[in-house]
């Protein structure tokens, strides 16, 4: 006797239930993920007094911005944040851009080499880098310093992002390259003339995913830097004292270090959307 098959209780609803019922789910998740920015907003806004007592009252100044923006360690802070995700960006693109021309076109000793290296540290956590980079890095002289943090985030770009880039290359159809090679290109002439422009999409992806990941790291900044370089990260932790926490001044600079990646994630999004389809 041959099993009739139930259809599925959400497809056997109405269709004007299920459009219903996914526009309900689609707004019960963007509340669940912007739930805590409009708070953290609101916290920002608030009085030192009224901070606890968000719900209530509507008293809001813009207090907390003014008196975060007076404080010079934290201009400081936004600048050198800004200053090292740039440059951590630029870096971690001349490598890995070609690193992953390198393990997509190549398949020889050096290249198998190279990707064994990427790939055994990309397995290990690099939250087990930290203590030997701090040692590292007293020992090199460089601790507190913008190459000292730049360097453990280079190399994690690299470890992770020279993936991403291998396979955006394996998606480029290669037939130009050779027609490159045989009027008389070079290797290097072939991938800066016909693979690169090519890859110009996945690159600002890679190039916004770095930027923001540099940004919003806390780990490297928190052990790497004291004093000398502080980043925003690091000094948005510092609101914490033995008094107490400051949550008004502390979402009030949350909030200003939410603006640059917005924006650029904002304006970045086209390309990381039409990066991630090559």
């Amino acid at each position: 006797m041959a099993m009739v098959r139930r259809p599925l209780m959400f497809a056997a609803l109405p269709s004007g239930v299920r459009r219903l019922l996914f526009g309900l789910a689609l707004v019960a998740i963007c509340f669940l993920f912007a739930f805590p920015v409009l708070w953290l907003i609101v916290t920002s806004l608030r009085p030192e007094s009224g901070v606890y007592y968000v719900h209530r009252g509507t008293e809001f100044t813009i207090g907390n911005f003014l008196e975060v923006m007076r404080d010079d360690r934290l201009v400081e802070a936004f600048l050198n944040s800004a200053a090292i995700s740039t440059l951590a960006t630029v870096f971690s693109l001349l490598v890995t851009v070609s690193s992953g021309y390198m393990l997509s076109r190549f398949q020889g000793p050096a290249a198998r080499t190279w990707f064994g290296t990427i790939y055994v540290f990309r397995c290990v956590p690099y939250i087990s880098w930290v203590l030997p980079l701090y040692f590292v890095a007293q020992s090199w002289g460089i601790y507190d310093t913008y190459l000292g943090l730049l360097l453990p985030h280079i190399a994690v770009h690299i470890c992770f992002f020279s993936w991403l880039m291998k396979g955006f290359f394996d998606g480029i159809d290669p037939s130009m390259e050779y027609a490159a090679l045989i009027d008389g290109c070079t290797r290097w002439g072939a991938f800066l003339r016909v693979a690169l422009p090519s890859a110009i999409p996945a690159i600002a992806a890679l190039a916004v995913l770095c930027w923001l990941f540099t940004w919003n790291e806390f780990l490297f900044a928190l052990i790497l830097t004291g004093n000398r370089v502080p980043v925003i990260t690091v000094v948005m932790a510092q609101f914490v004292t033995e008094m107490g926490l400051k949550w008004n001044l502390m979402s009030a600079t949350a909030v200003m270090a939410l603006v640059p990646a917005f924006l650029l994630a904002l304006f970045g999004q086209k390309y990381v959307i039409r990066g991630l389809r090559i």
